[in-house]
């Protein structure tokens, strides 16, 4: 029987209905009632639970790299965001060669073709603005916080 019926349910279609029946239709329902009552909590609880140390775990820990995109005459983001110990790398995507130098002379890359990185690891807390000496126009900056 695809779905279990009660009495009424079965008389009014017609159907006779012997205790024997009767008793089988009852004991299959409290055999599914049981079934559910005991794997739905415990199916949710999992659900629940499984993935919550893994989320908590990844929001609890600090940054520790970034990656600028140097392409187009531009370095993307324009301003990075970024903890204290955090080592940014700027990779190269455009034709012609750039490279990264601080306004304050913090740090300085060489010259960079298509595809090359340079990376530098910010300890301190402090707004670095930076630009490309051989573009000027390009200008970019890293705040650390």
């Amino acid at each position: 029987m695809k779905n279990a019926c009660n009495r009424k349910c079965l008389l009014r279609a017609g159907i006779p209905i012997l205790k024997n029946t009767e008793r089988k239709i009852k004991k299959m329902m409290r055999k599914r009632l049981w079934i559910t009552g005991l794997f739905m909590p415990a199916m949710i609880a999992i659900v629940l639970f499984a993935g919550g140390p893994i989320v908590m775990a990844q929001a609890q820990r600090p940054q520790t790299s970034a990656e600028v995109k140097i392409d187009n005459f531009n370095f993307g983001p324009g301003t990075l965001t970024v903890s204290a110990g955090t080592t940014v790398t700027w990779t190269n995507h455009d034709d012609i060669p750039h490279n990264v130098v601080s306004s304050d002379g913090g740090f300085k890359s060489r010259v960079l073709d298509t595809d090359e990185k340079f990376s530098y690891t910010f300890t301190k807390a402090g707004s670095f603005p930076y630009f490309c000496s051989l573009h000027p126009k390009m200008t970019g900056k890293v705040v650390v916080q």
